[in-house]
């Protein structure tokens, strides 16, 4: 499973917010809600995001194994 929480953490850590991502930086609140439920997104998605918050891709996301993940 793809955790977002290092998201959280970056964001708070920075000096954007949810509201600066969706008014200034265009993403939707649709992608925050992705965000929220650890929801599958693009790699767009998440370069725009690395790009934002000047970031590395760990600071987004973690694999984390799961029972739930898609039998190979």
């Amino acid at each position: 499973m793809i955790d977002y929480g290092p998201f959280w953490k970056t964001l708070m850590a920075s000096s954007e917010s949810t509201y600066t991502l969706i008014t200034v930086h265009r993403l939707s609140s649709g992608t925050i809600d992705r965000l929220r439920n650890n929801k599958p997104m693009t790699t767009t998605t998440i370069n725009d995001l690395c790009r934002i918050l000047d970031c590395r891709i760990e600071d987004i996301a973690v694999y984390i194994p799961s029972e739930s993940d898609q039998q190979l």
